[in-house]
């Protein structure tokens, strides 16, 4: 197995480690953002009290000020920056400095009308954030020079340790005209002449062939997934572009020991939920020094931890298993987020069990007005402290204490989940036919959390990560377009002795979404040991021996070729096809499950796989949670997590050690006791 990408990891976590100790910063940065404009009335010395009662030691401060920061044309006010920073050297807390470029001023829009972006719907309006053209030239000449202004005026505060990248960006669904000239001039240099395209694209279809590059038409009105798809590829290139050079500006001013990051964030369902449709988070991670994540989660009973694992997972992944900054994440929040004793605590480790080097809440005190007014902070609107404060300064003397044993912890995970934004964009333009509104990440999410109910930990690959030998377990949810080489590198995975699960939906389509004239499914019949080519919506369909709810939303009637049966579909039509095989496939197998099952028969089949592939994972299962690392130190690191309302015991399956919170022994098979919302980190020695 290579050691390429751990190898890495490990380097990139010691460097943040040391430019950590070079820049006098703690080892675990605890935090919020902080909006000292918006209060009321002056209360920044009180609020610092508040903060250093807390154990508070990084604040984020600048991203959403622009119109405070240059409130005319050229005219710039760093005076609310000044005080906050200045406020933050004498306490001895860090600061983060976002660039302000997401939320634009009134004058900048009155000037240049074209800078608001232009979408499908029409031109957006002046009033809610990110409504811009981040590739419109007078926003982008404004963006620079507040910025340069900006990093040329605090980089030198002894408080600054960094700088957040404009926030949570994405394209915004723009089409200006300036944005589709950019994209064919991208198919150009994709494609060798109109030829090809029209060819790869099946633009033969209802007169939508284009001979002439002039007569481009927009992408606005375009029924073609083909054309569609490749356009909202364009549109992430924009954002990978446009971060990149907002990365670039900065590091030209900024000080050596002063990191770049931002904070991405997750596809949205009233909460984070799965991969952001709209970014390239590994591609968009490249210029960074340290990749940044927004989470958010349901809470009370519907706390699970299954999103901040998700969304850690990710966000370590995005620079090849660094760790990464939790820049966002809620406090109180929502109404129906308001955590219950216990489970603050249990989120905030959570967070570092997955690597994060940084827990902030969004944000430190509630806004009194608009539309934020009740997403509330640590603190509500009348700034005392409450419940959720109490425990986050529980949170942070522990941290202070315990800080140095939990930096830099190392994560070698042997099972991955392989996504592809490409294969997201394509699933989700047909949505399986014109019957069902189901997404990529609804097929994604339920494979990641079987998983995650197993304590089985994974990484998240895609198809930039070259090297897939170090795991051996890959699962391929819906897979709908990739390029034969793509497959090829996971069909040669398992070949080369890798398990591979991959889903119904995989193979189907190229990488121009242009469905394949041959066997289904596609490049991946002959590792799979399958073919079809019919597939249903199912009706009154269940697995042999199954239950009601195993067959969801789509199946494909399969026929093994040399793979045997795993499940049968159990109808008096469709019975006589497989549901789910297994094939042997040179040193490794496949497993290609056909349908979509229920979330038990999921469990099942991925456990069945996890099993063969060998992978190692502790005999608990969830509400039970068990994340594992080494520190910097060298120790290994487990967290319990009781994801429950109730008190559980559990035998200890790993080396004796000790409880870092407790100091408490914890003997190998003895009991361990975690009480409801509860949390313990096993420091165990080395492992041989």
């Amino acid at each position: 197995m290579s050691k390429t990408r751990p190898v890495a990891a490990a380097c990139a976590a010691l460097v943040f480690a040391l430019t950590a100790a070079s820049a006098n910063r703690p080892p675990i940065l605890y935090g919020a953002a902080y909006y000292e404009e918006y209060e009321p009335h002056d209360r920044l010395a009180a609020d610092v009290e508040m903060m250093k009662a807390a154990g508070v030691n990084v604040v984020r401060i600048a991203e959403s000020t622009w119109s405070t920061l240059e409130p005319r044309d050229g005219v710039f006010d760093f005076s609310h920056i000044d005080r906050v920073i200045h406020a933050m050297n004498k306490a001895g807390i860090s600061v983060i400095v976002g660039t302000p470029t997401y939320a634009i001023p009134t004058w900048l829009a009155r000037k240049y009308p074209d800078v608001l972006a232009q979408t499908p719907n029409g031109p957006s309006r002046y009033g809610p954030r990110q409504n811009m053209d981040i590739a419109n030239p007078h926003f982008r000449a404004h963006a620079e020079r507040v910025i340069r202004q900006l990093i040329a005026h605090v980089k030198d505060q002894p408080s600054v340790i960094g700088y957040q990248v404009d926030n949570e960006t994405k394209s915004y669904h723009v089409s200006s005209p300036g944005v589709q000239r950019g994209f064919v001039e991208s198919l150009k240099k994709r494609f060798p002449s109109l030829d090809a395209l029209n060819l790869a694209y099946g633009l033969d279809y209802w007169s939508s062939r284009v001979n002439d590059w002039d007569d481009f038409p927009s992408i606005d009105g375009a029924v073609n997934a083909s054309l569609t798809s490749a356009f909202a590829e364009y549109q992430r290139q924009l954002v990978t572009d446009y971060l990149a050079w907002q990365a670039a500006i900065v590091r030209q001013l900024k000080r050596p020991d002063q990191f770049i990051t931002q904070n991405f964030d997750l596809d949205w369902r009233g909460y984070s939920y799965g991969i952001q449709p709209d970014v390239d988070h590994f591609a968009a991670a490249k210029a960074l020094d340290i990749a940044g994540i927004d989470i958010y989660h349901p809470g009370q009973d519907h706390l699970t931890g299954i999103e901040i694992a998700f969304g850690g997972d990710l966000a370590r992944s995005m620079r090849g298993g660094q760790n990464y900054l939790l820049i966002e994440t809620q406090a109180q929040g929502f109404p129906e987020w308001t955590p219950y004793p216990g489970q603050l605590r249990l989120q905030a480790y959570s967070h570092l069990a997955s690597g994060a080097e940084m827990v902030s809440y969004w944000h430190w005190a509630t806004t009194h007005n608009s539309v934020e007014t009740y997403w509330r902070g640590l603190l509500s609107q009348d700034y005392a402290p409450n419940p959720t404060f109490r425990e986050a300064s529980r949170i942070g003397a522990e941290l202070k204490r315990l800080g140095p044993e939990l930096a830099g912890l190392r994560k070698t995970n042997q099972a991955a989940i392989y996504f592809s934004n490409r294969a997201l964009t394509a699933f989700n333009a047909f949505h399986f036919g014109w019957t069902s509104r189901t997404t990529y990440n609804d097929v994604l999410r339920p494979f990641y959390d079987a998983l995650y109910r197993a304590n089985v930990e994974v990484d998240f690959v895609d198809p930039s990560v070259k090297d897939l030998s170090r795991y051996k377990l890959i699962v391929v949810p819906a897979l709908y377009a990739a390029s034969d080489a793509e497959i090829a590198a996971l069909t040669a995975y398992a070949h080369n002795g890798g398990h591979l699960v991959v889903t119904f939906k995989s193979g189907f389509s190229d990488e121009n979404v242009k469905v394949r004239s041959t066997t289904q499914p596609g490049g991946f019949a002959e590792a799979a040991g399958v073919a079809y080519s019919q597939f249903v919506i199912p009706e009154n369909v269940t697995i042999k021996g199954g239950a009601k709810g195993d067959v969801r939303w789509w199946m494909e009637l399969l026929r093994p070729t040399t793979a045997e049966t795993l499940a049968m579909y159990d109808h008096p039509v469709w019975g006589e096809y497989a549901a789910a095989t297994r094939n042997r496939y040179g040193k490794g197998e496949v497993t290609y499950i056909g349908f979509m099952p229920g979330d038990g028969l999921i469990d099942k089949l991925l456990g069945g796989a996890v099993a063969r592939a060998g992978v190692a994972h502790p005999d608990l299962r969830y509400p039970i949670v068990v994340r594992s690392g080494v520190n910097q130190r060298g120790k290994t690191l487990h967290y319990l997590l009781n994801y429950s309302a109730a008190e559980h015991d559990i035998a200890w399956p790993y080396a004796d050690g000790k409880d870092l919170l407790t100091g408490a022994a914890a003997a190998n098979s003895g009991k361990l006791t975690l009480a409801p919302w509860g949390v313990a980190i096993i420091e165990t020695p080395p492992a041989k």
